[in-house]
């Protein structure tokens, strides 16, 4: 699969590239041509959020206006509280 970039600014300086690691090497993959001779290991970012054991499903849902309205007027968190009175309801 190709990849679409942006080209370089015409101002880029080749002083803006960060040194690569000892890390960064252990870590890349090496290739000669399309043959993969190392694969890459891991990551270079951080791992971020750990995965859920029972993750939401997104779905789209008709409500009443004034139903809405309701919860998004109590303020941040209004989806999860949707999501709370519904368990309530169903007595999970």
């Amino acid at each position: 699969m190709t990849e679409s970039r942006k080209p370089l600014p015409a101002d880029w300086d080749d002083d803006d590239i960060p040194e690569w690691t000892d890390e960064i090497f252990d870590r890349a993959e090496f290739r000669i041509g399309d043959k993969v001779i190392r694969p890459a290991t891991g990551t270079l970012t951080r791992p971020g959020r750990p995965k859920s054991d029972d993750p939401k499903q997104q779905v789209t849902l008709r409500l009443d206006a004034a139903v809405l309205d309701g919860f998004r007027a109590t303020g941040p968190g209004w989806q999860s509280r949707i999501n709370a009175e519904l368990r309530k309801a169903l007595g999970l």
